[in-house]
């Protein structure tokens, strides 16, 4: 395994470690353009995975501040209200009422100025997620398949994939060779596999550790939170009872904030850096959205870090996720969607089975077909964020075809 820079260094380990399927806020699209088995299988999946996450820690004892609890998606936008409201209808009809992927909870303004704390909202839908450490929790990984035999060489970046025999795997340090190489650099892809230059488009992420304000609840918030408007939306997590900093809120998103609804931060692969009108943003949001609940700053300042990650989306909205097109034994995972705490996990399952030859029926009950890579997936050019905004044109954006610096890699012999 190669990393381009010390052990999850990149986004993975960068990501706030929102644990949350969201899955009724894509849904009516799947529905649309996958159809409603498709659409009820991605809903599952990321269920599953958010599940799985936790239990996964939970067996093989990973320290990684697990929590699990409810979330409340905070919305301002009327359409976007009766959206969720029509699709978690749909979702209840055709998953059923009972499925652990259809359960959620509608609250009107009253309520959810009481639950929530926050002002102004239209209403709030919520549901289960919870919240975990996503660096603690992929060392923990790391450490246990270090124990089976993983070959980790950090600092070593891929610089170049090509094929005679094998695979030849090109690093500042030498080449490796093998017969089978997997992908796992989400943004950073088309470095490494140009047929996926535009198909693949990087977004830089903006994140804040905030102390909370001083008529924030003392014994620390009860639940995570999204807080939705018109074109985008900010996610929170608190820092758990027992954790470093608990009671500390960790908040990410608020790029289409910034002029031009944040379009420079599509195509940038720079996560040493932060756009200062984003964290400008970002660092005023939380106290903005719980508004007279904030009270005064902790004397200590507001925030405790700040910092950036790049993450990966397609133009589908979905993974890509199996053999690259032509190119026998060159696989990939990758294109998370910045939600990769709902759909990283299982993926890895799902491609080791297609590698051990065990991709059949049984596989095809519960990894979705949209997520598979194919040569029509290559066809679709990267034109906006989907589910969240209407879609805008990026492809005359020269940063979103040039090709990204290459951070992460992963070789299996």
């Amino acid at each position: 395994m190669l990393e381009a820079r010390t052990a999850c260094s990149g986004a993975t380990g960068r990501n706030g470690g929102h644990t949350k399927a969201k899955s009724y806020q894509a849904f009516l699209d799947n529905v649309r353009d996958q159809g409603e088995e498709e659409a009820a299988k991605i809903a599952r999946f990321e269920y599953r995975n958010v599940k799985a996450v936790h239990a996964f820690a939970r067996e093989h004892n990973i320290e990684c501040d697990s929590w699990e609890g409810d979330t409340g998606d905070i919305i301002y936008d009327t359409s976007r209200w009766n959206r969720a409201q029509k699709a978690v209808s749909e979702m209840r009809r055709i998953l059923g009422e009972e499925d652990a992927a259809a359960q959620y909870k509608f609250h009107d303004a009253s309520e959810t100025a009481e639950k929530f704390l926050t002002e102004g909202a239209v209403g709030s839908v919520s549901y289960e997620a919870g919240s975990i450490s996503a660096y603690k929790f992929f060392i923990g990984i790391l450490e246990l398949a270090l124990m089976k035999g993983l070959n980790l060489q950090t600092d070593t970046p891929a610089l170049e994939i090509s094929r005679s025999s094998r695979w030849t795997v090109k690093t500042p340090r030498g080449s490796i060779e093998a017969e089978r190489v997997i992908m796992a650099t989400n943004g950073y892809t088309a470095y490494l596999y140009p047929p996926v230059k535009g198909i693949i488009v990087p977004l830089r992420g903006t994140v804040a550790a905030q102390r909370p304000g001083s008529r924030m609840p003392k014994e620390g918030l009860k639940t995570t939170y999204s807080f939705i408007y018109g074109n985008g939306y900010e996610y929170m997590i608190f820092r758990p009872p027992g954790s470093t900093y608990a009671g500390d809120l960790v908040i990410g998103g608020c790029s289409t904030k910034a002029q031009g609804e944040g379009l420079y931060e599509w195509g940038t692969t720079d996560d040493t850096a932060m756009d200062p009108e984003i964290g400008q943003y970002v660092r005023d949001s939380a106290a903005n959205y719980f508004g007279s609940q904030w009270g005064e700053d902790d004397p200590d300042g507001r925030i405790r870090k700040e910092w950036t990650g790049v993450m990966g989306y397609s133009s589908q909205g979905f993974p890509l996720v199996g053999m690259a097109p032509g190119e026998d034994n060159l696989w990939i995972a990758a294109s998370f969607q910045g939600s990769g705490m709902a759909l990283c996990f299982l993926t890895a399952k799902a491609l080791v089975t297609m590698m051990d030859g065990e991709d059949g029926e049984r596989m095809s009950d519960w990894f979705p077909r949209a997520f598979r890579m194919s040569e029509s997936r290559l066809k679709h050019k990267f034109r906006g964020k989907l589910h969240e905004k209407a879609p805008m044109d990026l492809e005359l954006k020269a940063g979103c075809e040039a090709q990204p610096e290459p951070q992460e890699c992963t070789i299996r012999s």
